[in-house]
């Protein structure tokens, strides 16, 4: 356990503004101990990503072109910059730094961490996702079974739905001329905690999602937050979705949750609240059968001429996404034939 670290988590900027953010701790496991492991060590990895102690009012300092910024963390290791930009950045990704400089128990600690930030490529959509159980199958919805799957399998067992990196993948290029390298954006937003960060940083990368921005939920510190980790109000989510849609109002949207918990509920005040912003919702059946409050808010959504998909299976999504026009038959030729020359 390293005894001070900081961790750095991917941010976003418009034209106007740049916002980055990350934690504070006093007492972290290495990526060695959270993600080589297997068996009862893997356990004690998990159940140390929930005792780790954050550090509260320690000074930070962001570092990016000539501009040095100074704030201190919250109470619970917090810390975000929101930085007006004099001028606007290149679209794609970026590096920023942020050192940190405190005294803990009678040690100095000075050192830096460096961190990325996205610029949106011009184009027709930006992403926003949930992730458990609607691209990583977690069983939010049975709390044993999810703290089983949690505590057996790393990230590397861990699966997601079947076609869903498919579908992903071509929602990256979903309104454009061809498939590039600028694609649209991503902005993973859960009721996963920051303790899970890492973990769901590189099961994405492992299985090939598009990379993304994360906003997950309060850092937890005790084995009693563990067992309720993912549960509790998803307040969050409501407020971080309509943070992001205001910090990008050019841009149209397209909402992809399932019905295991509130994402339908979520979705249908985000429609409302910005009914021309929002092109698109995707909703998986978690279920055997479809959920009648599910399929009544995505009436209500469809209603406000919202383009709205309640499926079963990826396969479902992809279908439904080429028949509405979001992604076009030959981007899923494109795809199908690169993917077939890698596997030659």
């Amino acid at each position: 356990m390293k005894q001070v670290e900081l961790k750095l988590y991917r941010g976003y900027a418009n034209p106007n503004e740049l916002v980055v953010f990350g934690h504070a701790f006093r007492r972290y496991p290495s990526a060695k101990d959270l993600y080589d492991r297997k068996g009862f060590k893997y356990i004690n990895s998990i159940l140390q990503l929930f005792t780790i102690k954050t550090i509260a009012n320690a000074r930070v300092i962001l570092h990016y072109g000539d501009m040095t910024v100074e704030t201190r963390t919250l109470s619970d290791g917090f810390f975000e910059f929101n930085i007006p930009l004099q001028k606007p950045l290149d679209c794609g990704w970026h590096t920023y730094e942020v050192s940190i400089d405190h005294q803990l128990e009678g040690n100095h600690y000075n050192f830096t961490r460096t961190g990325e930030f996205l610029v949106p490529y011009e184009g027709a959509y930006t992403i926003i996702s949930d992730i458990d159980d609607t691209f990583l199958i977690s069983y939010s919805g049975h709390l044993l079974k999810k703290l089983y799957v949690m505590l057996t399998k790393n990230v590397e067992s861990r699966m997601p739905f079947e076609d869903v990196v498919k579908h992903y993948r071509l929602l990256s290029f979903a309104g454009r001329d061809k498939s590039t390298t600028e694609g649209n954006t991503f902005f993973f937003v859960s009721s996963s905690e920051w303790n899970l960060y890492e973990f769901i940083v590189r099961f994405t990368h492992f299985n090939g999602l598009p990379k993304a921005v994360l906003k997950l939920k309060s850092v937890k510190d005790s084995l009693g937050d563990f067992l309720m980790t993912g549960r509790g109000s998803h307040d969050h989510k409501e407020r971080k979705i309509r943070n992001i849609i205001k910090f990008y109002p050019h841009l149209k949207f397209i909402l992809l949750g399932d019905d295991s918990q509130r994402d339908p509920h979520i979705y249908e005040v985000i429609c409302k609240t910005f009914p021309m912003s929002i092109q698109a919702v995707f909703i998986r059946q978690t279920g055997s059968s479809q959920n009648h409050e599910a399929l009544r808010l995505m009436e209500n959504m469809s209603g406000l001429g919202v383009d709205t998909c309640y499926f079963r299976h990826s396969s479902e999504a992809i279908l439904h996404s080429v028949k509405s026009g979001i992604i076009t038959q030959d981007q899923v030729m494109e795809f199908e034939r690169k993917e077939a020359e890698l596997q030659m």
